[in-house]
């Protein structure tokens, strides 16, 4: 303990005898039980325990001695969020199966992994194959093998040790209390909270980046206590409320240092101050709403939040981002790369901080380097530089096997360096899947060796009746979403016949974005599995620019979610491409089916769509839609656009004619602000009053009379001969 790292104690073995000599250690090491943490499926310990699969409820807490049992139902999360909770000079205790034995044996994470049709026998044990090696290679690791009562590693290591404890100076020039400078422990905490004083005013922006254990969260609940003292409204928002627990838990402290805690508990995720000051969690898809009467927003793991929801945060009189650089919580280069362009062309003065120096551990803490190798948290692609020049011209097509990843760690570096980048939250599980998973493929596209662009495709389909029937029945069949959807939601119980490869994740490095890399290696996949495959598929958060994207690959729109999702707040997307009769099939008919629906969705779940995701998403669907509007209809059409008639006497016969434009766009012309009036009005039927203000209309007759004429075009190439001869007459 007196250097104030952590070590990882590995007991390989039988699973009671590994107990037993966890209970020992901790005997030995004169540990209070409320600072020892069993994550176990057993049950029996005095002291406390976790279920592995609730391991979640450990972070932000921490312990002395947490011991890890890995004989049933270990994962990759689990070991990432078990091993962030130990404190400096606190010890990670491992018991795992003998060690070569643990590579073959097969647990409940695996069947997990065994996605029909594919059973467990199909899935490998290359992950804990690697896991192993770090183990056996790895500074700072003891290695006890429980069988042979022998000692393979002693896990001798003093590297890095530093036993300068000094504290930061509290600085003259300062905003906040004395009292939360002298809170913070590292210089690098004072100088973050420095920066969070810019939030007191307007028109301030803070980025704060760390690796995990640096105490960002700490420096941000500091700041938020500080801004309640002063009477600020001070709004938190995390994908989740546990992400958040540290910032109640500093913010909370130091109201009760300063005498200023009027109410609340940081357990209930509310504080005020006696200022009139508050500080509060707001979920994210809520929190938009919230920053309106707020005079401060905080977000942290703002990178395991999509670029839409970051955006709509700059709404924010002030705001703070602060995001895990390398962590399962989300990946800081995802946040840099795909908002950052936004933050700094916002009107926010932006002020850029990074916390280095550790906190609940001194420098050269083993277990945190040997927990970011094993779980590749610090995975990167190739430096830009390296492949600044990459065309489609010039870069090679890939197949990389897991047994290539395995051979070559570089080479598994770059590939999932760039899959963390392809998603707002990429977990070390998904490295697991990566390695291990029979239903998924990986390829790529190389620049000299680099990987530049890659892509990581689940196979799904080919399923039998009995499960094809469980699915229609309602039961979920794990790793074949888009036959699940098609089935369980869109009643079709032959979806699940065809083969398909969904492309999971699609990244491209961010040096040679927007050089068609993405494209043509969406081609070159299409082309090798013409005949191997009935169609490939995506599902996604739908935007605008990433339906487009589809589009222009050839993938044509099938379903739009009628929920949001709970982290992203957007709804999602399904596209297809055929590549043979079955899937063609498949294709079109579901591409008809959405839009019979779509109508009626759009004035019903989907009526808070934004319209440019309608317009997209519908100019994406693949499918010959008709209007079949009768002689009446037309009448009432052809009168409200050319003539004195009403909208309101037949709005179905508007929102067919809609559709008909809006999935064949280019027959038409019609200006994106038609068009966004004809999703908003006719097919979402918002009151007159909301899409006049929305869209810039003067008045509500205004915009009534802009409906009219955005319908004139479409009489003029839709109208049947009498439709035709009713608007000369208006003529």
């Amino acid at each position: 303990m007196a250097t104030n790292q952590r070590r990882l104690l590995v007991f390989a073995g039988d699973r009671d005898a590994g107990i037993d000599a966890a209970f020992d250690v901790v005997r030995g090491a004169d540990v209070p039980d409320d600072e020892v943490t069993f994550v176990t499926t057993r049950e029996g310990f005095r002291f406390h325990r976790v279920e592995p699969r609730q391991a979640s409820q450990l972070l932000g807490t921490t312990q002395t001695v947490v011991v890890l049992d890995a004989h049933d139902d270990f994962s990759a999360n689990t070991l990432g969020r078990v091993a962030g909770t130990v404190d400096g000079g606190g010890l990670l205790v491992l018991l795992t199966p003998p060690l070569d034995e643990w590579v073959t044996r097969r647990d409940s994470f695996d069947e997990r992994l065994a996605v029909p049709p594919f059973t467990t026998a199909d899935v490998t044990g290359r992950f804990r194959g690697r896991l192993v090696s770090t183990v056996r290679d790895h500074p700072g690791i003891a290695l006890v093998n429980l069988d042979t009562e022998t000692v393979e590693r002693t896990g001798a290591y003093r590297q890095g040790i530093s036993f300068d404890t000094s504290l930061p100076t509290v600085p003259r020039d300062r905003r906040f209390p004395r009292r939360a400078y002298e809170d913070c422990l590292t210089t690098d905490q004072s100088d973050t909270l420095g920066a969070l004083e810019t939030l007191a005013e307007p028109g301030n922006a803070v980025v704060v980046e760390a690796d995990r254990g640096r105490g960002k969260s700490s420096a941000a609940g500091i700041a938020a206590g500080s801004l309640a003292a002063e009477g600020r409204d001070v709004v938190v928002t995390a994908p989740g409320r546990r992400n958040a627990a540290e910032v109640f838990v500093r913010a909370e402290r130091l109201l009760t240092e300063l005498d200023r805690l009027e109410s609340g508990s940081a357990d209930d995720y509310i504080l005020r101050s006696s200022r009139g000051g508050q500080v509060r969690y707001v979920p994210p898809t809520e929190a938009d709403s919230a920053i309106s009467i707020a005079d401060v927003l905080i977000v942290d793991e703002a990178a395991a939040l999509p670029v839409r929801l970051l955006t709509s945060f700059l709404d924010a009189p002030s705001v703070a981002f602060c995001t895990t650089v390398r962590g399962y919580e989300g990946a800081g280069r995802g946040f840099a790369v795909r908002f950052r362009d936004r933050l700094d062309e916002s009107s926010h003065d932006v002020t850029d901080v990074r916390l280095d120096d550790p906190i609940r551990y001194a420098a050269g803490d083993p277990v945190e380097s040997w927990t970011f190798r094993a779980l590749l948290l610090d995975a990167r692609p190739p430096v830009a530089q390296l492949i600044a020049d990459a065309t489609p011209e010039n870069v090679a097509y890939r197949t990389h096997t897991p047994d290539d990843l395995l051979a070559d760690e570089h080479l598994l570096r770059e590939a999932f360096g760039l899959l963390v980048l392809a998603h707002y939250r990429t977990e070390p599980d998904d490295l697991a899947r990566l390695l291990d998973a029979p239903n998924l493929t990986l390829r790529a596209l190389t620049f000299d060796g680099r990987i530049v662009s890659v892509a990581l495709l689940a196979r799904e389909g080919n399923l039998d009746a009995e499960t094809r029937r469980h699915m229609y029945d309602g039961g979920r069949i794990r790793g074949n979403m888009l036959p699940d959807v098609f089935t369980s939601q869109l009643r079709d119980e032959e979806a699940g016949i065809p083969v398909s490869y969904r492309v999971m994740r699609i990244a491209t490095h961010h040096a040679v974005r927007s050089s068609g890399l993405g494209s043509h290696l969406l081609s070159k996949i299409r082309d090798e599995f013409a005949d191997e495959a009935d169609y490939l598929g995506v599902g996604f958060g739908a935007t605008p620019e990433l339906l487009s994207f589809w589009r222009e690959n050839g993938y044509g729109t099938v379903h739009l979610s009628t929920t949001r999702n709970d982290t992203s707040g957007e709804y999602s997307a399904l596209m297809v491409y055929p590549l043979s009769s079955e899937g063609r099939a498949l294709h079109d008919r579901h591409a008809e089916w959405f839009v019979q629906r779509i109508g009626d969705v759009l004035g019903d779940a989907l009526s808070d769509l934004d319209p440019d995701v309608a317009r997209a998403a519908l100019a994406a669907v693949e499918t010959d839609f008709e209007a079949s509007l009768s002689d009446y209809e037309w009448r009432v059409v052809v009168g409200a656009s050319y003539g004195p008639g009403l909208y309101t006497t037949a709005p179905g016969a508007f929102r067919r004619l809609g559709l008909a434009h809006l999935t064949d766009p280019g027959r038409v012309s019609l200006s994106e602000r038609e068009e966004r009036l004809v999703v908003r009005k006719v097919l979402q039927t918002r009151p007159w009053s909301s899409v006049a203000d929305e869209l810039g209309f003067h008045s509500t007759a205004q915009c009534m009379r802009a409906l009219g004429a955005a319908y004139q075009p479409l009489v003029d190439e839709y109208g049947t001969e009498g439709a035709l001869e009713e608007r000369d007459r208006h003529r």
